[in-house]
């Protein structure tokens, strides 16, 4: 398992991510239930649940492509979705998110026209291109197929074109899912040294022992969060440290199994202890 170093000083002034109230209604169903989080710059920040707990509704809601949102949710200092973050934020879904039929490197290009258009940026894509490419080790396979490549490899190329333009907040959802342990390993370093240069990671799991690579740690189930959500936007959520000091247990797994028991034996809202 990689070092656990923290991440550099969080900027309390300017968060990466600040939300209030933040609820999402799909017809009958209350998706997400008044969430309150921040999220740091330049730290790796997991959120963690089981499937179905609200994860992904919680992304596209960041990177605004979700529906009937309400509450505050500011991104990078402007409401989620606005147009000035479209070249600010990265998005990965969990489905490969390229074309087939094209190489690697034709993808890139691709999208690196969609992103720098025009003549006078030529020089500027193909840097980038290159420079994507060394970043998820796919340099040797740049002009192969994306439909031939294994499932590890296809996800790598999401991440590049992610990656272009050097977004300042990355959102992936479940990226390392299906993904063998060496991969898992490459590419959580990846997502610390982007750390490093300053990036914000928002990475979604459903393997708690992902918990222990992240800076910070926002825990959900069905809908709300167990841990790491507050309204002091100093705060930004729990270290996996502090979350199994404050449960006295040895893992995050332990310490989430015990805030899933302590949320099932309080009384519900309105009613008498």
């Amino acid at each position: 398992m990689m070092n656990k170093t923290p991440g550099g000083p969080p900027d309390p002034v300017t968060p990466a991510v600040q939300a209030t109230g933040l609820t999402v209604v799909r017809g009958p169903h209350t998706v997400l239930r008044h969430l309150d989080f921040t999220v740091h710059r330049g730290q790796v920040t997991g959120l963690l649940g089981p499937s179905g707990c609200g994860k992904s509704t919680l992304m596209r809601a960041l990177v605004g492509t979700q529906a009937k949102v309400t509450g505050t949710l500011t991104v990078l200092g402007h409401p989620a979705g606005h147009p000035d973050l479209r070249s600010r934020v990265g998005y990965v879904t969990q489905a490969p998110s390229v074309y087939l039929d094209l190489t690697v490197r034709q993808n890139l290009d691709y999208f690196a026209a969609v992103l720098l258009p025009g003549r006078a940026h030529a020089e500027e894509r193909r840097t980038e291109v290159e420079r994507v490419l060394a970043d998820v080790d796919l340099t040797d396979r740049a002009d192969s197929l994306s439909g031939k490549l294994s499932g590890g490899q296809l996800s790598r190329v999401s991440l590049a074109v992610a990656l272009l333009g050097t977004p300042e907040l990355l959102v992936l959802d479940e990226p390392t899912v299906g993904l063998d342990p060496v991969l898992r390993r490459d590419l959580w370093n990846l997502f610390h040294r982007l750390a490093d240069r300053g990036t914000t990671l928002l990475v979604s799991s459903h393997v708690m022992d992902e918990a222990e690579r992240c800076h910070r740690l926002l825990l959900m189930r069905e809908g709300t969060l167990l841990a790491g959500g507050t309204s002091r936007p100093e705060a930004g959520g729990d270290s996996p440290d502090a979350l199994r000091t404050r449960t006295a247990t040895d893992t995050v797994e332990a310490a989430f199994l015990q805030l899933v028991d302590a949320a099932n034996a309080a009384p519900a809202p309105g009613t008498q202890p």
